[in-house]
């Protein structure tokens, strides 16, 4: 990955040469500015790349955690997040506030993931897993395995930062790039060797291309002996509203959001999969009691629409369970 670039006149001169004698030896001299400059730096740039945004979730895990009310208890989230997600929050405008979208999001994959344990999952593949910490804080049986899948440097971090604590299932560190395409043919082996299997890519798919989700949904579907399938899942409409300095970011960083199916889950459905369950982040919010700022005036509004419209903004981002089919053919 590429480190993000520096303003132009950070770029210009680094050193100052000192006003010395011809005779005097040469000295470099720091300009007193180069630190706030770097500084201001990695603020407008604190997106590296996709990899950063697993700090940057851990750090609002973190912050649910430390409430009174939280709606669940992530102890290795603040360490996990470092300093790195808490720069991330502080320099995205409006950064701590958006904190309830991914506390909803986090509730609802922990809400699945348990009801496929209970409907039979013998494994769980977390890909892209970054930081997540749920094979340490879920009530997970000790039988169940666990494959926390991400690149090399990333699971390192992990392994590091989580080797004091112990995990509550048979959880296994795998390093893969999902780009490649034997690489991932080798991982879905391994995934399918004790099924049921149960995929998880939180965070994932939005970072993606359609060509890219179609030919991972195309190998879980044949490979991996996956019966399900959770993720998140954003819509054409919800990237609209990103803000376009939150853009600017992102894509500073090449981590811009690309995948928001204007089909919704029925992109899914030529590939062997089919929605099972969709949760509404919106809908979730309310039960959740984490809604929005301005949520009031949002819902107010909403009974204004058409049914239609309110379908729509319902969709507008959300949970998805899907479901692998024996035979996509019937779909046609």
């Amino acid at each position: 990955m590429l480190t993000p670039r520096f303003p132009r006149r950070c770029m210009k001169q680094h050193w100052q040469w000192t006003n010395a004698p011809s005779t005097a030896p040469i000295k470099l001299q720091p300009p007193a500015s180069i630190h706030r400059r770097m500084t201001m730096s990695l603020q407008a740039y604190p997106i590296r790349n996709v990899s950063d945004t697993a700090h940057w979730v851990a750090i609002y895990r973190a912050m649910e955690s430390e409430r009174p009310d939280a709606l669940f208890s992530d102890p290795l989230a603040r360490r996990l997040g470092g300093k790195r997600g808490e720069a991330i929050v502080k320099a995205l405008p409006r950064g701590s506030v958006l904190s309830w979208a991914m506390t909803v999001r986090t509730v609802l994959l922990d809400e699945m993931v348990m009801r496929c344990i209970r409907n039979g999952v013998a494994t769980v593949l977390n890909l892209a897993a970054g930081l997540d910490a749920r094979p340490y804080r879920l009530d997970l049986p000790s039988s169940l395995r666990w494959l926390h899948v991400d690149m090399p440097d990333m699971i390192d971090y992990f392994r590091e930062h989580t080797r004091a604590a112990t995990p509550r299932c048979s959880l296994e560190l795998v390093t893969a790039d999902l780009r490649d395409a034997e690489a991932r043919k080798q991982l879905l082996a391994r995934a399918a060797e004790f099924g049921p299997v149960v995929v998880i890519s939180e965070g994932l798919l939005v970072y993606l291309s359609s060509e890219q989700v179609a030919d991972l949904a195309r190998d879980l579907h044949t490979m991996a002996c996956a019966k399900w399938w959770l993720f998140d899942l954003a819509s054409p409409q919800l990237l609209k509203f990103t803000p376009q300095r939150w853009n600017r970011i992102l894509l500073a960083g090449q981590a811009p959001f690309l995948f928001a199916p204007p089909e919704g889950t029925d992109f899914f459905l030529p590939h062997g999969w089919r929605e099972a369950e969709f949760h509404s982040t919106w809908e979730a919010s309310w039960r959740l009691q984490r809604t929005m700022s301005g949520a009031w005036l949002w819902k107010l509004l909403s009974r204004l629409q058409s049914p239609a419209r309110r379908e729509v903004m319902r969709r507008m981002s959300g949970c998805v369970m899907l479901e692998n089919i024996v035979n996509p053919s019937l779909t046609a």
